[in-house]
């Protein structure tokens, strides 16, 4: 079967077709790649009402570009809500809360029983397979998966379009809270320098309850993260890092060096719902 015929059997399953937007490259890119395949398709994004400026502003981009409005679920239960509702214990690796409650449950709700198609937008090149829902009535289409599509060829849809890559990608590599405990240092000193404001809420965020401390950062809390001397000593990490992932191919796209060093820093792949 050709690849028109392909999309073709899809748009033509009777259901719904829905496309997770989490504000980053991939599902930006996948919606690009559908908008006048699939035309019927539906856009979300789980708002948790922490994310940066930047990627409301990309998803502003983005819904002008489709000409199709983003739907926004969350409305009313962001991610204080929740907070408040699990004592104050901050989200991490272990207990991921943020997840189930913010973009699993919204979204399985708003589908209710009905039978979808979720196109997912993990990529050719990544041994992942992102979140596929256990209801039965959701099932998950990977078509980059299936035509074969890397991160080469993202970056080219995402330039065609004139949206290119999200402006946070130039020190952050992932979507989702601007508080996530998946980033690494130096994201996080990217946040204190780009957005002291924020930087300043996570921090403040990080507090005794129980007798207890809960950090984002596991073993670290961000006020020993913000002392000029350990953000002197994460800037040379990274830079030694960016180096030699310069040394090793020299021929990358600066985002694409930026992205393997943070990865060399630490490479937790985070959640596969949010930084799609």
């Amino acid at each position: 079967m050709d690849d028109e015929r392909i999309i073709q059997s899809w748009a033509e399953r009777p259901g719904r077709h829905i496309v997770n937007l989490s504000g980053g490259k991939d599902s930006t890119a996948l919606a690009i790649f559908l908008r006048d395949k699939i035309p019927q398709v539906e856009y979300l994004f789980c708002d948790t009402h922490k994310e940066l400026n930047e990627t409301y502003e990309y998803l502003d981009r983005l819904s002008a570009y489709l000409q199709r409005p983003i739907i926004k679920l969350n409305a009313q239960r962001g991610f204080d809500h929740w907070l408040d509702m699990y004592g104050g214990m901050l989200p991490s690796a272990q207990v991921r809360w943020c997840t189930r409650k913010l973009k699993i449950e919204p979204f399985e709700h708003y589908v209710g029983s009905e039978t979808v198609w979720s196109y997912v937008g993990i990529r050719a090149d990544e041994a992942r397979s992102g979140y596929v829902s256990t209801k039965p009535n959701i099932h998950p289409i990977f078509p980059f998966k299936e035509f074969g599509l890397a991160l080469g060829d993202i970056e080219r849809l995402l330039e065609e379009s004139g949206l290119g890559l999200p402006s946070y990608y130039a020190w952050r590599q992932r979507s989702g809270c601007f508080f996530c405990f998946y980033q690494r240092n130096s994201e996080w000193v990217g946040l204190m320098e780009r957005h002291p404001e924020l930087f300043a809420q996570a921090k403040a965020y990080e507090s005794e309850r129980g007798g207890e401390q809960f950090t984002w950062r596991q073993g670290e809390s961000l006020s020993t993260l913000e002392q000029p001397e350990r953000v002197a000593q994460i800037k040379r990490e990274h830079e030694r890092r960016m180096a030699r992932e310069r040394a090793n191919r020299p021929d990358r796209p600066l985002i694409e060096v930026i992205g393997a060093a943070l990865d060399a820093e630490d490479d937790d792949q985070g959640c596969d719902i949010c930084h799609l």
